[in-house]
């Protein structure tokens, strides 16, 4: 197949056949209790250097809590998949996590732009889209996938896309490299001590960030017992075998919403945006992350009434539970 151009950014490949074989060595079908606190879940399965992915984002069910304890555990040098972000870079960055960003969107907030800026932190352009394939491709086991995305962009040049010539058509199409990540954090609406996850409503690649993906920890705003997975299996939108820790984290995904079970905290996100630079960056983790031990205590800072008042905004209901 002829390459007729190539993107320049930086892209971390794999060999899917020892992705393949790790996971047939590696993940058990067995069933067997993977609840754990969630710096448990961090200290086991997040290591620096790790290829970190997740579902969605801080503002839309995203892994919030799971997030502030990698911040927390002060984890080094991780390269992050940013499909459909927002403050997750920006506090993954703040912290000190991430040396590599591949770009669906960026995020918000100052001092994440001044770490691109100055290059403490490096990004390879994607599109969200685009970053969705490549899981897509991860979750199939094959090295690439085709799009017509991304061509005549200088998101293409920025990327580690290429160009190719379809043999069967004879026209241009890109191909875009799978992703295995390393670890993967999704926060869901439900799931069992096995793992067994449902997500209501809307959502992005759960399922294909989970496949691709060589560990997964799942942070639930409700942990069920499994004969209420076994009554409605249809329900189930990550099998129990993908997973391998389970965190209990009612509103893990705050300040942002889990749609159907709480709005979004306005007042927290002003705070969050109101950190212009580093120092006032470091302010807000210190008060939010390093000031508290876990995402319990983060809640108790936060403040039962204002946690029931956020539920009590969210007043759409259908779709969202079972």
């Amino acid at each position: 197949m002829e390459v007729i151009a190539a993107g320049i950014g930086e892209t971390r490949l794999w060999d899917i056949d020892e992705v393949r074989q790790w996971k047939g060595e590696k993940k058990t079908r067995k069933l067997h209790d993977k609840v754990m606190s969630e710096r448990e879940a961090v200290e086991k399965f997040v290591h620096d250097g790790d290829y970190l992915s997740y579902d969605l984002s801080s503002m839309v069910r995203g892994p919030m809590s799971l997030e502030r304890e990698i911040v927390r555990q002060r984890r080094k040098d991780i390269w992050i998949a940013a499909k459909f972000t927002l403050l997750d870079t920006s506090i993954l960055v703040g912290g000190g996590c991430v040396s590599r960003i591949d770009v669906g969107f960026a995020g918000l907030g100052r001092p994440l732009f001044k770490a691109i800026e100055e290059g403490r932190v490096k990004t390879v352009d994607w599109s969200n889209g685009t970053l969705a394939l490549r899981h897509m491709a991860g979750a199939m086991g094959v090295p690439c996938l085709p799009t017509r995305a991304l061509g005549g962009t200088d998101t293409f040049v920025r990327s580690g896309a290429r160009q190719v010539v379809d043999p069967f058509t004879e026209k241009v199409m890109t191909l875009v490299p799978a992703v295995f990540p390393d670890v993967a954090i999704i926060h869901v609406n439900q799931c069992d001590r096995f793992g067994n996850a449902r997500v209501f409503g809307p959502s992005i690649s759960p399922v294909e960030t989970a496949m691709a993906s060589r560990r997964v920890i799942v942070s639930t705003e409700e942990l069920i017992p499994t004969e209420e997975i076994k009554r409605n299996p249809g329900q189930t939108t990550l099998p129990y075998y993908l997973v391998d820790a389970v965190v209990r984290a009612p509103w893990g995904g705050h300040p942002g919403t889990c749609p159907g079970w709480y709005a979004y905290d306005a007042a927290n996100l002003d705070e969050f945006f109101a950190a212009q630079n580093d120092e006032e960056m470091q302010k807000y983790l210190a008060k939010y992350v390093y000031g508290v031990k876990d995402h319990f205590e983060y809640l108790e800072l936060i403040g039962i009434e204002r946690l029931m008042g956020l539920k009590e905004k969210e007043t759409i209901r259908e779709g969202y539970h079972p």
